[in-house]
Parts: C-alpha cells; sequence; structure tokens
C-alpha cells in the first residue's frame, strides 16, 4: 500500500524507536506483576512502573505521587469527572465547561446531566476563546468543578490556563484540565490546576495508556474510584498495571522535554507555510485565531465544495482529518466549528491538518501543491 502523507498527528502519533525498545523487555524477560510485591519480577516490574511516574510527572511539573495511571485520556476524563460528582454525591452540584470541549468530556457530562448535576455550557467567540467575565459569572456557590481543555484539538486554540486557575483558586472550586493535545507540545504547569488529564499517544508513546493528574496539597474533595478491585494506584483506579505501555509513556514523556522546543519551533514554521499556501486558494479561511495557538496545527474552511468529497480526495494523497478521531465516525458537523458560529457547509468542508515529528518541507510543499488541485477539480464539477 502506498501511504499518503501523514498531516494528522492530533489523532495520534507514531511510537519513537527509543519507546519501543524501552518496553520491548517488559512483554517477555520483565513480564511481572507489577503488584505482586513478594518477588524480583514484580519488584522489576514496580520500580519501572516509578520510574516512568516520575518522568510523566516531569513533563507535567507535578509529583510523581500525584500522577494516577489509566487507560487513556478518556478514562482519566471519567475518572476526574465522575470521581469528582461521586465525592460530592448528596449535595446540590454544578460544573461549569465549554461547548468546544472534546467529545469524552462533554459526553461525559451529559451523563452526570441524568444523575441531576447543573451544568453551564461557556460560549466562545468566533475564534474559540472563551470570556474570562463570562466564567467567573457562571461560577455559583455550589459550583464544584470547572473543566476546560488546555489546547482544543480541532484547531490548537490555547485557553488561557493560569488565569482561569487562579479564578478557580479564588473561588475555591476544583480545576479539571484536558491536556492531552498541549503536554509533551508546549510547556504545561500544574499550579493551581486539581486535575489534567494526559495520554501517552499523542506524545509519541503507545495506545491504551494516560493518566490523571490528582493534586495533593489543597483541601478540596478528591475523585472517588470508578473501577474497583484490587486497590492499585493509590485506590483510585484498580487493575493490572499495562507495565509495557506506562513504560513506553514514561519513555516518550522524558524525549518530549528534551525536544519539545526545537520541535514546535520548527513544526511552527512548517505549519505557517502550509497555511500560507493554502490560503492562497480563493474562499479559504481559516477557523480560530492565528495568534494563541498550538504550533502544529491549523483548521482551513474551503468554501465551494462538498466536505465528504473534499475529505475523500484530500486523503488519496494527504492523511488528514475534519475534526476529532474520536467522532470522525460521524456526518455531522465539527460541533467545535458550529459553536465557534461556522455554518453547517463550511463546517463539512474543513480540514484539520497537524504536523509532528516525520513531517518535511517537502511533504509540506506537496500536501499544498495535492489540496490546490483537488479544489480546483472540485470546483470545475
Amino acid at each position: 500500500m502506498q501511504y499518503p502523507i501523514y498531516l494528522d498527528y492530533n489523532a495520534t502519533t507514531p511510537c519513537l524507536p527509543e519507546v519501543i525498545e524501552a518496553m520491548l523487555p517488559y512483554f517477555e524477560t520483565h513480564f511481572g506483576n507489577a503488584a505482586s510485591k513478594s518477588h524480583p519480577y514484580g519488584w522489576v516490574a514496580e520500580n519501572a512502573v516509578e520510574e516512568a511516574r516520575e518522568n510523566v510527572a516531569n513533563l507535567i511539573g507535578a509529583k510523581s505521587k500525584e500522577i494516577i495511571f489509566t487507560s487513556g485520556a478518556t478514562e482519566a476524563i471519567n475518572l476526574g469527572i465522575k470521581g469528582t460528582f461521586d465525592a460530592y454525591l448528596g449535595e446540590k452540584q454544578h460544573y461549569i465547561t465549554c461547548k468546544t470541549e472534546h467529545k469524552a468530556v462533554l459526553d461525559t457530562f451529559a451523563e452526570l446531566q441524568k444523575r441531576g448535576a447543573d451544568l453551564t455550557y461557556l460560549e466562545v467567540n468566533s475564534k474559540g476563546e472563551i470570556s474570562l467575565d463570562e466564567l467567573e459569572k457562571a461560577i455559583l456557590p455550589h459550583t464544584k468543578l470547572i473543566c476546560l481543555i488546555w489546547a482544543n484539538n480541532e484547531t490548537g486554540i490555547i485557553h488561557p490556563v493560569e488565569k482561569i486557575a487562579e479564578l478557580a483558586e479564588k473561588r475555591n472550586v476544583i480545576f479539571f484540565t484536558d491536556a492531552v493535545q498541549a503536554a509533551g507540545k508546549i510547556p504545561v504547569f500544574t499550579k493551581g490546576i486539581h486535575l489534567m488529564a494526559i495520554s501517552a499517544h499523542k506524545l509519541y508513546g503507545p495506545k491504551g495508556v494516560g493518566a490523571l493528574f490528582v493534586r495533593h496539597n489543597h483541601d478540596l474533595p478528591k475523585p472517588l474510584a470508578q473501577i474497583h478491585g484490587g486497590g492499585h494506584e493509590k485506590g483510585m483506579r484498580s487493575g493490572t498495571l499495562n507495565v509495557p505501555g506506562i513504560v513506553g509513556f514514561g519513555a516518550a514523556a522524558q524525549l518530549r522535554m528534551n525536544q519539545m522546543e526545537q520541535e514546535g519551533s520548527r513544526l511552527g514554521t512548517l505549519r505557517d507555510k502550509l497555511e500560507k499556501g493554502i490560503l492562497e486558494i480563493s474562499g479559504t479561511f481559516l477557523n480560530g485565531s492565528q495568534e494563541i495557538r498550538l504550533p502544529h496545527v491549523t483548521n482551513i474552511a474551503f468554501g465551494g465544495v462538498e466536505g465528504e468529497e473534499l475529505l475523500r480526495r484530500v486523503n488519496q494523497k494527504v492523511a488528514v482529518s475534519s475534526g476529532s478521531a474520536c467522532t470522525s465516525i460521524s456526518p455531522k458537523p465539527s460541533h467545535v466549528l458550529q459553536a465557534m458560529g461556522i455554518n453547517s457547509d463550511l463546517g463539512r468542508a474543513s480540514i484539520r491538518f497537524s504536523l509532528g515529528k516525520g513531517t518535511t518541507e517537502k511533504d509540506i510543499e506537496d500536501a499544498i501543491s495535492w489540496v490546490k488541485k483537488v479544489v480546483e477539480d472540485l470546483r470545475k464539477n
């Protein structure tokens, strides 16, 4: 099979060779269960897990004891949100989130609404930005948690996390951020943040492993376990640990710390070149802000073409998506773009381009040429 140029790094990233090399011994030679405390097989596995926990913690500026390993970011999000709801069970509960959150967040809150929680969904402007004034006005006496994404997975727009954290601290409300697209791409921090979800496969680690950061030095309730049986991960997430996956997560986190700044600069230059080239096509425009966003992401709308056919044709030579991989099976226009006021037709005819370690200048030049050809052909027919 002739694979197309890959420009869908927000959907997933390849495991780096160094990550795979770090993982391999834990499939066979060091195959022990990290919970086996009575013999060397378990001790070696446990030590490897704790080393990885330290590396993941270092990536986000946390303490290793604040990292809870999960099967991925979706589980981390469910644990953080549902676990908080359960911690406040019996009380009147109000939560604040945003219409442009990832579906893992929105669907989890929809479930909490069925259980009696009150929800406020913040609006965004045409660039995808929230209003801090509106956020503060939305906080009620019974608000338990604010949940806002760090960097949007479709547009790359970055929320003012530091100011949100300060506001949450001032109002004594838990602040949970989905940092899946931010961690390993831009510097992140934990000051003022109570809960944070991250994922290995978005930063050149393996699929099937993620983490929930749970801040320790505060008096607000911490999430209650959603999976029971064995009391693993400090009782917050039971289940035999995925030792090879966790080792890979740790290795990837360590590599990102060393490479993130230089790689971000390189990708920002390539992204800008791609964006400039595609926006030369008449009837195209950028979805979102050109200023405060991830360095490797651009989301572009194409007027005058049918969205499904545009995506099908572009993907013949350039692998891209119209939004989150978790919602790509749906024919509906992106909920993120709709919230930004973009109409359904343009929303369907919008493409997210996300670059990564394997992206070259030639890839960008070839992608520009191909997209221009596709759009020209579609507009002729």
